[in-house]
Formats: C-alpha cells, sequence, structure tokens
C-alpha cells in the first residue's frame, strides 16, 4: 500500500529540495572594457543562459522583450533563457554585435575585450559577461516559468552574503591579479546558482502553470515522490494514493495544473535526468535506461528521441573525451 508523504510546508521546501542536482557551467566568458558611448548585442542560443557582472557602471541592460534595467557597480543579472538582448551606456545607444570586436585569451574559457585607448577611467565601463549551460536536471521544466531578467540586486536584503561575492568580482575584475579569470568565471557561477535559488525560495514569483503544481500541497507530494523514484514503475492508482484521491480527481487535477498527463509528466522527466546522467555524469546509455525503469535499450531509445528530439547514441557522440 502507497502510504502520503508528509505536506510539504511550502513551495520552496520541495523546490529545494528537488533543485539538489542543480548545475551552471560557464561556457566561455569575456572581461568587457570598453569606452563610453557603447551598445553590445548579445545573441545567445535560447538554451543557453547569459550572466553579466558590471565592474564599473552604470550599464544598462535591454532584455529582448524591450525592457531596460539598469546595473550599478557591482550589480548582476541573469538571464536564464539567454536569447538576443544588449549592454548599453544609454537607453538610445545604436548597438554593434559583441562578436565584432577582437579578444585576447585569458584562459582556456575566458578572453579579454578591449575597446578603449587613453580613455578616462570615468568614461569606462568594465564587465565580466558569461554564457552558461543552465542544468537542473529533472527540474528543468521550471526554465520555462523564469523571468526573462533576474535581477541580482533584489535578492540582497534577503542574502547578505552575496555582498562578499559580488565586492570580490568586483576586486577580481579590476585588479587583474593572477588567476582572476578562473576566479570570476567560477564566483559568476556560484552567483548565478544564488539566483536562482534566491527566485525559487521567494515563491518563484508570479509564476503561473507548472509551478501552481508544486504551490498545491498535495499535488506537490505526488511530484516529489516521482522525481524521489524516477525508475519506478507508477501507476496512476499509487499516484492518486499519494495524493490522496481517486484517479479520476488526481489525473483531472495533474493535467489542469502541469499541462500534461502524469505518464507524459514522469517520461519527461527521466528523460531530462537521462541527459543529465549520460552527458554530465557520462554513465553509460545501458546505466541509465536500467535506472529509469526501461525493460530495453530500444524502448529507452524511443522515448529519449520523441522528448529530446535526437537518440541517447548522439548525445554521447557529442561529448568531449574524458581527460
Amino acid at each position: 500500500m502507497i502510504g502520503r508523504l508528509p505536506p510539504s510546508s511550502n513551495t520552496h521546501d520541495i523546490t529545494s529540495e528537488l533543485l539538489l542536482s542543480m548545475r551552471m557551467l560557464g561556457v566561455n566568458y569575456r572581461r568587457i572594457e570598453i569606452a563610453r558611448p557603447f551598445g553590445l548585442r548579445f545573441g545567445n542560443a535560447p538554451e543557453r543562459a547569459q550572466f553579466h557582472f558590471v565592474g564599473r557602471g552604470p550599464v544598462f541592460l535591454r532584455a529582448a522583450n524591450g525592457s531596460l534595467h539598469r546595473l550599478d557597480t557591482g550589480d548582476a543579472a541573469l538571464l536564464p533563457h539567454g536569447g538576443e538582448h544588449a549592454l548599453l551606456s544609454s537607453a538610445e545607444q545604436p548597438c554593434k554585435d559583441i562578436g565584432a570586436y577582437p579578444t585576447v585569451e585569458l584562459c582556456a574559457s575566458v578572453c579579454a575585450l578591449r575597446a578603449k585607448d587613453d580613455t578616462p577611467l570615468s568614461d569606462e565601463a568594465l564587465m565580466f559577461s558569461g554564457c552558461m549551460d543552465f542544468d537542473l536536471g529533472g527540474m528543468q521544466m521550471l526554465v520555462a516559468s523564469m523571468p526573462e531578467v533576474m535581477l541580482v540586486s533584489t535578492l540582497l536584503k534577503r542574502y547578505p552574503e552575496l555582498h562578499a561575492m559580488l565586492d570580490a568580482m568586483e576586486r577580481e575584475s579590476i585588479s587583474q591579479r593572477a588567476g582572476f579569470a578562473g576566479i570570476l568565471a567560477r564566483l559568476a557561477e556560484v552567483v548565478s546558482s544564488f539566483i536562482v535559488r534566491g527566485w525559487v525560495e521567494s515563491g518563484c514569483g508570479d509564476a503561473t502553470g507548472w509551478v501552481q503544481a508544486l504551490r498545491d500541497p498535495r499535488l506537490s507530494n505526488v511530484i516529489l515522490a516521482l522525481h524521489r523514484e524516477p525508475g519506478r514503475d507508477w501507476t496512476v492508482a499509487e499516484l492518486a494514493a499519494v495524493m490522496g484521491s481517486s484517479r479520476s480527481v488526481f489525473a483531472e487535477r495533474f493535467l489542469e495544473l502541469t499541462g500534461m498527463t502524469p505518464v507524459r509528466y514522469l517520461t519527461e522527466l527521466r528523460m531530462h535526468l537521462a541527459v543529465q546522467w549520460i552527458s554530465r555524469d557520462r554513465e553509460t546509455i545501458e546505466t541509465v535506461a536500467y535506472r529509469l525503469g526501461y525493460g530495453s535499450l530500444a524502448a529507452f531509445s524511443r522515448a529519449f528521441k520523441r522528448v529530446i528530439g535526437r537518440p541517447p547514441g548522439a548525445l554521447r557522440s557529442q561529448m568531449p573525451a574524458a581527460e
């Protein structure tokens, strides 16, 4: 008999547990030193997040939807959806593609862009920007509910420890001491993770849709059960028992709040985990299929391709060689 899980006290309790596998890894970074006026256009792939830190401001961030955000010295912003956006010295400044500027490599994943001559310090802007892989594992669907721009300034009262990290980023970006590029990259990843966690612990803002399921005290227990045991051969009756309702009421409520059936949700959850385990943890496809409850590799491969859009073998073939 399936017993009910203890009720979650609030939304961030369950999401905090589910975010244990959160991982943000910088793909490439730029230390940008540029004279005013300037307009820099970024065009990230939608599946990658973008992080910006301002070491010497102010700088204006214009998002894809046209919203404008002022970033002062020591400010940072995360754009979880990536996409086209711009950093500007003033709101109406025309833009030039960031890729049009020459750069110098500082280390494996960090380069420097310097577009200034003898400009006075007061007329220079300094930024540290990074394109990131945003991996939430089984919680990847949470990304769709995130706002286009997430500002660190909204979290400083709740998380005073961020002040020290931002101060360190400012010092490292200006001083350029030995190893500063790698230190900045690691700090950017930590600050970005703080931004995501802060949004979750604040109740996910005004997000609706799938997030509403996490706000439902009984349905959130079902989601938690699925995430704890994604390889279990769950039935609708078992999940309804976790919720404490009839199968029909459970199925209707689940579809209403998540936009998909429980079976579809479980399949997508499994495939997002599979991507993480194959590409990040380097598990074999056979091991992943077994962990996720598939009796045959063929059945797993069909489900993977249906959800992810390519077979698992293609994912493995694109992985860099292990060092």
